[in-house]
């Protein structure tokens, strides 16, 4: 988050919202005007749109978003904007959300399966595994605190019948994570063709996190001097 609200800091997060959400759309892993992005701004957040194409999106169309659902803007905020709010509330450690229909992730949701720890990388999300909170109606408080509980110590989770969430300390990490999870739900469906895959136990898996840890993966490297 910026050490200082300012109008121009305030622009500069509009415009990488947009950015972020056209490019969430060109991955492949969002379709149309369905998932949502928001990043945290003050006391509030600035969230994406409800209903608006991201390729007509400009930064005067996001919106600010403050305490009880008030907000401002010349549009409404997305249907999810409880979801993005409670997150943000909840984990001060996170900065970004970034909730998607990419295909594979919610084809796994719609039988209400996670992603157990038969890979590695399953760790980016935070342990080891990807949870799939419950079915709830899109928007609804029940969604938001379904997948509240999915997301206790994770920073990504499935949504039954309906898509994903991943969260990031930037736009940018949340994207790359859930673009990340959407892989692994790949490679999880193609894996069980053959069978059930083997898992990795946990103790190979807090390795795994470990290390990661120690390098510091998936975060943007400083570049050498």
């Amino acid at each position: 988050m910026p050490s200082e609200v300012t109008p121009a800091k305030e622009e500069q997060l509009r415009l990488e919202l947009v950015t972020v959400a056209r490019r969430m759309n060109a991955c492949g892993i969002n379709q149309g005007t369905s998932g949502n992005l928001s990043v945290r701004w003050g006391d509030g957040l600035l969230i994406t749109p409800s209903s608006l194409p991201y390729e007509l999106m400009q930064p005067e169309d996001v919106v600010l978003l403050q305490g009880g659902g008030r907000w401002q803007g010349r549009r409404r905020p997305s249907s999810e904007w409880r979801l993005h709010a409670d997150v943000l509330a909840q984990r001060p450690d996170i900065q970004a959300v970034v909730h998607c229909h990419s295909v594979h992730a919610t084809a796994l949701a719609c039988h209400g399966l996670a992603i157990p720890s038969f890979h590695y990388m399953v760790v980016m999300a935070g342990g080891s595994s990807i949870r799939c909170a419950p079915y709830a109606t899109f928007g609804t408080q029940t969604l938001s605190d379904l997948a509240l509980a999915a997301l206790v110590d994770r920073r990504a989770c499935l949504l039954a019948q309906h898509g994903q969430v991943a969260l990031g300390a930037g736009l940018d990490q949340a994207l790359r994570l859930a673009i990340e999870v959407e892989t692994l739900a790949r490679m999880y469906l193609q894996a069980r063709l053959i069978g059930d895959p083997p898992l990795l136990d946990d103790r190979e898996m807090e390795r795994v996190a470990a290390a990661m840890a120690e390098i510091h993966y998936g975060e943007t490297p400083e570049p050498l001097p």
